[in-house]
């Protein structure tokens, strides 16, 4: 196990079985996040000495970043938790559903805050009003021109750079906003892309 993990006993005696196994049950969390940096497990009785009909309680802390999970009590006054390993293991699923929502929640944030992926207009099909962008990574979008935004679809041309934000479609990925990008000063104009050049401009009386 990678994480620095502690494990306490409280009002019984240390069991080396029950350890051993909180401390697989731990390693499993590991699979679920890769992010944790530190779990603190305590097991425990009411009082020193167990009678029968008395519960053990699993407490678990889990230290991940901009957040502490700490699992109490995951079924009040439960019978099943009689039993140490049963006590062990309800605490450990509670603590892996917290791990999981906390990593959909992260993953979440870092996709509004990553850079919406770019591409080149590869396609354009003005009369079912469509086109396909041939994005970055080498994958086909899919726009309708109702997705164009800041631009009217009858100016795009092939070729042109633009943002867009995507979904799953039907038949594939398609592009839910298309913004073109403007184009920096220091880039061709179309007639230099085309490879033609602009005519000069003539001095009436001077040879160009």
């Amino acid at each position: 196990m990678l994480i620095p993990l502690q494990i306490t006993f409280r009002n019984m005696d240390p069991s080396p079985a029950l350890e051993s196994r909180a401390r697989e049950l731990a390693t499993r969390l590991e699979k679920f996040s890769a992010s944790i940096t530190r779990c603190h497990v305590v097991i425990e009785t009411p009082h020193r000495h167990q009678h029968k009909g008395e519960l053990f309680e699993v407490r678990i802390d889990v230290t991940v970043p901009e957040k502490e999970i700490a699992i109490r009590r995951t079924r009040p006054a439960d019978p099943a938790h009689q039993d140490a390993y049963v006590a062990l293991r309800d605490a450990f699923r509670a603590a892996r559903r917290q791990l999981e929502k906390y990593t959909r929640e992260r993953r979440r944030e870092v996709k509004t805050h990553a850079e919406p992926p770019r591409g080149r207009i590869c396609e354009l099909d003005p009369q079912r009003n469509f086109g396909r962008i041939e994005a970055d990574d080498g994958r086909l979008i899919y726009f309708h021109r109702n997705s164009v935004l800041g631009s009217r679809f009858e100016d795009l041309a092939t070729g042109m750079e633009v943002r867009f934000a995507e979904e799953a479609g039907e038949l594939g990925p398609q592009a839910t906003t298309v913004h073109v990008l403007r184009r920096r000063h220091h880039e061709h104009s179309p007639h230099e892309q085309d490879g033609l050049e602009r005519p000069a401009h003539t001095i009436p009386g001077v040879l160009p």
